[in-house]
């Protein structure tokens, strides 16, 4: 009688190993289940905070700090210079590149384009001193300061990176997938994922500086360094497309601003900033 009943177990087993890889066999996998080696690509907006900021200027005539400058972003709205390709620098910009390296795991390099403007007409302490030739207009403010409640005037600073703050900076992320906790069962057709990472790179802003009435730098230059950490969630459709919202906060060092055509003239600062952003962008293999 124990034969029977062995035989029977033997090809229940069989014919359920059968069943099951027949139906694997014919169960194509979703394209979404998988990350490593896809390519993405995500082009956006953003809006920033920064905290108050040590403003040191020196030059040949002048050394001094403007302590706890205030500053904001100069925000452009809803536009159509987001896809404007001859405006597209304009308004307050996010573009990356990337590659999954592992399905949790991605590298991607890319810009921040932020913008930093000094608030105009604001007091604030200065220190140091102000030794201009007579001849120059700026002489006006020539004198010691120590901790001296000055307004930012036009006339003595307008401060701007508006060409702007950029934040040019490499990536690693996790992406997980957090699709089954809202109940999605086909993620090839919408899919949610959790991601987080860290980044750092160079700040290489157009720095809009009118110091003492002295005429300009405005010319790109690589004047220090960031590192920041960013957390967010993307929307998948139909496997190829998403959108990402993400906060990203961070840590900027500027320690060679240029200010005028001087070489003798320079700033800096480091600040904390904070960074929100909604991006569209695709993901495929190539």
């Amino acid at each position: 009688m124990k034969h029977p009943f062995l035989m029977a177990v033997l090809t229940f087993c069989a014919f359920s190993q059968y069943t099951f890889a027949q139906e694997t066999a014919t169960t194509p996998e979703k394209y979404t289940a998988h990350n490593k080696g896809k390519f993405f690509v995500y082009w956006g907006g953003n809006r920033e905070s920064y905290t108050k900021s040590d403003i040191h200027f020196k030059g040949a005539d002048y050394n001094f700090t403007v302590n706890d400058a205030r500053a904001h972003d100069k925000p452009k709205g809803y536009h159509i210079d987001y896809v404007n390709p001859t405006r597209m620098t304009i308004p307050q910009t996010n573009l990356r590149f990337g590659y999954y390296i592992t399905d949790h795991y991605n590298i991607s390099i890319g810009v921040d384009h932020m913008k930093y403007v000094m608030t105009q007409d604001q007091t604030a302490n200065v220190s140091g001193y102000i030794n201009l030739p007579e001849t120059e207009s700026g002489s006006a403010f020539n004198g010691n300061y120590n901790n001296t409640p000055t307004v930012m005037s036009k006339d003595f600073l307008q401060f701007e990176h508006t060409d702007g703050l950029n934040y040019i900076h490499a990536q690693i992320n996790r992406v997980d997938d957090i699709s089954k906790f809202f109940g999605l069962p086909n993620t090839d057709k919408f899919q949610i994922n959790l991601t987080e990472g860290v980044g750092g790179g160079l700040l290489f802003p157009k720095t809009n500086a009118t110091l003492l009435s002295k005429q300009r730098h405005d010319d790109f230059h690589v004047s220090g360094y960031g590192v920041s950490a960013q957390m967010g969630l993307n929307f998948t459709f139909f496997k190829y497309f998403f959108i990402q919202g993400e906060l990203k906060g961070g840590y900027i060092d500027m320690q060679d601003i240029k200010t005028t055509k001087s070489n003798a003239d320079s700033a800096s600062q480091h600040f904390a900033f904070f960074q929100r952003m909604i991006t569209v962008g695709g993901i495929f293999r190539l």
